[in-house]
This record gives structure tokens, C-alpha cells and sequence, in this order.
């Protein structure tokens, strides 16, 4: 995974670049906490752009990191969603939490 920071408009980019499942989400919550810990931004952005593959428990680990970024004030977006990760967001209900962007800010 690769993060991205602006510091003018506090704004937190993570560029996910494998897939989300129950193997590997303990090791991006840990990286996504430690930045979002040290930057402190307002906004994040998780771009999907390199994910193909995401069960239940990056959904889970989505939402903490949610929750964490609204805690400190701020929010999340979604980008660069593949049509079948879409769905399963859709699906669970997650895009009426966070929304889906087009873009990166």
C-alpha cells in the first residue's frame, strides 16, 4: 500500500495495491492507523484503483478507519472502485457511509 499526503488541504490518500482479505488486512489497518496517527488529516481517500479481490473483512477494517477519521472531525471517500468491489459495497451498504468518488481530490 502507498499513501499520498497534501498538507494544505489535509488530505490522506491510500492507495491500496493488493487485495483486501482476511490475510492481509491486520497489516494495512496497521499502516493506515500509523498514518492517519501521524498526519492527522481531515479528509482520506482510499483509492481501489489496484484492488481485484475484497471479502468481509476489509469491509470491517473500512469501517474503522471511518469511524477513527470521524472521530478527529474528518471524512472518507472511496475511488477508483471496480464494478464487483462496487457491488459488494453496495451490497453491505457501505457506500451510504462512505461515499464513492470519481476521482482523487
Amino acid at each position: 500500500m502507498n499513501t499520498k499526503y497534501e498538507d494544505e488541504d489535509k488530505l490522506l490518500i491510500f492507495e491500496i495495491t493488493e487485495e483486501i482479505d482476511h490475510h492481509t488486512t491486520e497489516k494495512i489497518r496497521r499502516k493506515m492507523d500509523n498514518e492517519i496517527k501521524r498526519h492527522m488529516p481531515k479528509k482520506i481517500i482510499f483509492d481501489f484503483n489496484q484492488v481485484t479481490f475484497m471479502d468481509s473483512a476489509g469491509i470491517g477494517m473500512l469501517i474503522g478507519r471511518y469511524k477513527t477519521i470521524k472521530m478527529l472531525g474528518g471524512v472518507a471517500e472511496l475511488t477508483n472502485v471496480k464494478p464487483s468491489i462496487k457491488k459488494i459495497f453496495e451490497m453491505c451498504g457501505l457506500v451510504k457511509i462512505i461515499p464513492i468518488v470519481n476521482k482523487c481530490a
